[in-house]
């Protein structure tokens, strides 16, 4: 499972994070960049979300440990969860429906209405269904299909450079699974990555490509039902 969505089930909240090389330009232009106040920053990125009705991309997401935030010791192997890859497609419907399906290394869905969330396993022929409560539903991993005003006051929100459509959040509660999100758009005004710093010290790269912003999508690809056969857990 992907580290974002595993988090989610664990502790009822997602995460989406980005790599240390990535980052590293963003946190640097704060230094020399005119960046937004945090109220400005804020109605910037509630309006650049309010904007997207639906959505559909194609992902690459990579984990990595960038610190020392762990009691792996020297000279042995990386844990396999340290270090993952991952490619598979998107599709979000507003308000509150998303789709995410991995396809490689290993076949999974995640598919929600807004009002459950199911993480279906083809390998395990497992379904796991989740209420998705308010902790759950104001978090990064949907982000782009809930209440855009409603998410922003769980985080603070900043904007390195007024001038460009990235965007730094904060929780505000510190009891969350993460630390630092950032969230970047293109030319199309459509999320092109993703970004999260975890307390562990992981870090995870999500980016979208062949996006469409604002198209048809078959509402029905959001209705799961488990395959016959199928062992389902209910959490």
């Amino acid at each position: 499972m992907p580290l974002f969505l595993k988090t989610a089930i664990q502790k009822t909240a997602y995460a989406l994070t980005i790599t240390s090389m990535v980052a590293s330009p963003i946190v640097a232009t704060q230094t020399y960049a005119a960046a937004a106040s945090s109220q400005v920053a804020t109605n910037n990125l509630v309006k650049q979300l309010s904007a997207i009705q639906n959505l559909t991309a194609d992902f690459e997401q990579s984990t990595k440990l960038t610190n020392a935030k762990t009691t792996q010791k020297k000279n042995q192997p990386m844990p396999q969860h340290m270090n993952q890859n991952f490619t598979g497609q998107m599709k979000v419907a507003r308000p509150g429906k998303f789709y995410w399906k991995t396809v490689k290394p290993a076949e999974q869905t995640i598919v929600t209405t807004g009002q459950s969330v199911w993480i279906y396993d083809p390998d395990l022929q497992q379904a796991v269904k989740q209420q998705l409560d308010d902790q759950v539903a104001n978090t990064p991993a949907l982000l782009l299909s809930g209440n855009a005003e409603q998410i922003m006051q769980a985080y603070e929100v900043s904007q390195p450079d007024a001038k460009k459509t990235y965007y730094s959040l904060t929780p505000k509660n510190d009891e969350g699974a993460f630390e630092r999100l950032l969230i970047s758009f293109g030319k199309n005004k459509a999320p092109s990555l993703m970004i999260l710093q975890d307390a562990m010290g992981q870090t995870t790269t999500i980016k979208f490509k062949n996006t469409k912003l604002n198209a048809n999508i078959d509402q029905s690809v959001f209705n799961f039902t488990p395959p016959k056969g199928t062992d389902i857990i209910e959490q």
